[in-house]
């Protein structure tokens, strides 16, 4: 049996989808925010806490450097930092900024909301599932 030398070809791996991504008008504000800041950050960081009446809330935080484990996700010239334990629960979200008469805010827009509370600021998402 002749023997035949085996290169093995480095595994191509296809581009995995952002976690989060950001409109042109979220991006703009938050690159108007961060070029205010009173010193230079890493990016925005953003996550899920328990809380409110719906029982989880968005966060979202200057952050002086990624952590660790952190998901890093450039988006329109802003990098996002999303927290490990928030991955599964953003997966797929995209974050606007709306401006009305009354209120100026980031909003979410998270195909793994299952509910909201009434006043808008807590919300139930369950983590999505792997495909």
């Amino acid at each position: 049996m002749n023997d035949i030398a085996v290169t093995p070809q480095p595994r191509v791996r296809r581009e995995r989808p952002k976690v989060v991504t950001l409109t042109e008008r979220a991006a703009e504000r938050v690159r108007e925010i961060m070029g205010r800041a009173e010193k230079p950050y890493a990016g925005l960081r953003v996550g899920v806490k328990n809380g409110g009446c719906a029982g989880q809330e968005y966060t979202l935080e200057y952050a002086e450097a990624a952590a660790p484990l952190d998901e890093v996700v450039e988006d329109k010239g802003v990098t996002i930092l999303v927290e490990p334990k928030a991955v599964l629960f953003l997966v797929g979200t995209v974050i606007d900024y709306d401006v009305n008469r009354l209120a100026s805010k980031f909003t979410f827009q998270n195909p793994n909301e299952t509910d909201a509370c009434g006043c808008g600021e807590s919300v139930t998402i369950e983590p999505a599932k792997p495909e």
